[in-house]
């Protein structure tokens, strides 16, 4: 089984990874496939820099970037994986890797937005529930623990006390 995991190098997508980890490590026989997408340059970038050649490197270097934590979990978890960057509209590209590589699945993060919100934000993960050829698991932000939730609490009221001279 081949399983792609989308890098964009967010807490979300490290998420996803963990997840993927945490299967292979229960025992699921399964080859990981990490992708991390560059979106094509813009306008703004092509008026800054209209070097094919340096727009490509400076993209490459995000995408390197991007992987570099997720890197770091597989070797720290002993496994090993297919790293792939690619340039294109990210949910596209995702849907071609599926075919090129054969991937059996999709594991991913995502923000657990509603349908509405993220139909505005153009949600990766809502087009590639609706367009993926293969079954996509979805891991949400994990809930703050009570501890995480307190001190949250605290460190807002500290930053509040300050902003009010208090």
């Amino acid at each position: 089984m081949k399983i792609l995991v989308p890098i964009d190098g967010s807490p979300l997508s490290l998420a996803a990874l963990r997840h993927a980890i945490a299967l292979v490590r229960e025992g699921l026989r399964a080859e990981l496939v990490l992708a991390n997408v560059q979106p094509p340059a813009n306008l703004y970038e092509w008026m800054r820099s209209p070097d094919p050649d340096a727009l490509g490197h400076i993209a490459e270097a995000a995408g390197q970037h991007a992987l570099e934590t997720a890197e770091s979990l597989l070797r720290d978890a002993g496994l090993d994986a297919t790293e792939l960057l690619v340039t294109g509209d990210p949910a596209h590209a995702l849907i071609e890797l599926i075919e090129s590589e054969g991937c059996d699945a999709v594991i991913m993060g995502s923000h657990g937005t509603s349908g509405l919100l993220s139909a505005f934000q153009g949600s990766v993960s809502q087009a590639m529930l609706h367009s993926s050829p293969v079954p996509v698991t979805l891991v949400k932000p994990a809930e703050p623990t009570e501890t995480e939730a307190e001190e949250e609490t605290t460190a807002e009221a500290d930053e509040e006390g300050e902003a009010t001279g208090a």
